[in-house]
């Protein structure tokens, strides 16, 4: 059990924060085997032959993240490659950027990463971290990008929900159903953990809460380092996450956009390419070709390469649009 000790300036200083680069990262656990329960195997399933196809080296990246395991250390991930985000909600060219200026003195780790893979970090610093940057940005683009609205969406709506219980109640109001494997008492947030013992201070810089998509049944922490000491926690509702979400096509929504644009958004519940689209809504594959023109334009829709297909997907205006439809019904 770990012991993280509150004084007066730390409950002031705790803050939230979102971090896509930690996505990032949780989320190669997950292809790696940090799913045993499934949560996440509608996303492994469509992202999976997606990467596969893009025939590109993901090495870089995925040499430093170890397969989830019980040992202590060959499950960690290395500090360096996530530091806790600076602002509430970076962007992944924001976070990048700090991981390309990472001093060398902390390229070092615990966790079971190949050495060699660290020693060419160390040998070139500057050149390895902007090829792991470019790295990551790929793996983006295929996949993250196009399911980061409902992500956010998520995680969102986690911390406004938290926020209201900070106002409400105070620390102990925060944390009491954060999750549970954490407890408040006396000043003091107990964080059940399976190796590491005693008590941790914040000396006055706060703590950072992170919401996180991929990290469940996990909470991992950030105590020991250089930067401010966080927990990257499970969000409420993250069960629901892959839910499909069809609704039939709103009328009120037809109305305005017409009904095979409204129908196409209301199919946009995963990423999907136009072949796809057109076979699923019984239109020619130019007419949902023209109709994705559109709703892009208007900003309902993003297009994202994953090597000869263009998929689709329904940016956060989107999914406001599609749920407010059906709200209205």
């Amino acid at each position: 059990m770990i012991e993280i000790e509150f004084g007066r300036e730390d409950v002031a200083r705790t803050r939230f924060a979102l971090s896509p680069l930690w996505e990032v990262v949780a989320s190669v656990r997950v292809l790696k085997g940090a799913d045993e329960h499934g949560l996440h195997r509608t996303w492994t399933e469509q992202v999976r032959p997606r990467l596969a196809a893009a025939a590109l080296d993901f090495g870089a990246l995925f040499d430093l993240i170890p397969v989830p395991s019980r040992s202590p250390w060959t499950g960690s991930v290395p500090s360096f490659l996530c530091p806790p985000p600076l602002t509430p909600l970076p962007s992944l060219a924001m976070e990048l950027a700090t991981l390309r200026a990472t001093p060398p003195e902390l390229l070092t780790t615990t966790s079971a990463v190949p050495e060699a893979r660290m020693a060419a970090l160390r040998a070139d610093p500057a050149a390895r971290l902007g090829r792991l940057a470019d790295v990551i940005e790929a793996y983006w683009e295929l996949a993250l990008a196009p399911y980061w609205p409902r992500i956010l969406t998520l995680l969102e709506n986690d911390i406004r929900y938290r926020a209201g219980r900070l106002v409400d109640g105070g620390a102990h109001h925060l944390f009491t159903d954060l999750d549970p494997q954490v407890a408040w008492a006396d000043g003091t947030l107990h964080l059940a953990h399976r190796t590491a013992r005693g008590p941790r201070r914040l000396d006055g810089r706060g703590l950072l809460l992170v919401p996180s998509a991929f990290v469940w049944p996990r909470i991992f922490s950030v105590l020991g380092e250089a930067w401010q000491p966080s927990l990257r926690y499970p969000p409420r509702g993250v069960g629901a996450l892959w839910q499909s979400r069809t609704a039939p096509v709103s009328e009120a929504l037809a109305g305005v956009m017409g009904r095979s644009r409204a129908l196409l958004l209301a199919e946009l519940t995963a990423p999907a390419s136009t072949t796809e689209l057109a076979r699923r809504s019984g239109l020619t594959p130019g007419g949902v070709s023209q109709h994705l023109t559109a709703l892009r334009t208007a900003g309902l829709v993003s297009a994202h390469r994953a090597g000869r297909q263009v998929l689709y997907a329904r940016t956060r205006a989107g999914e406001a649009v599609v749920e407010a439809a059906a709200a209205g019904t």
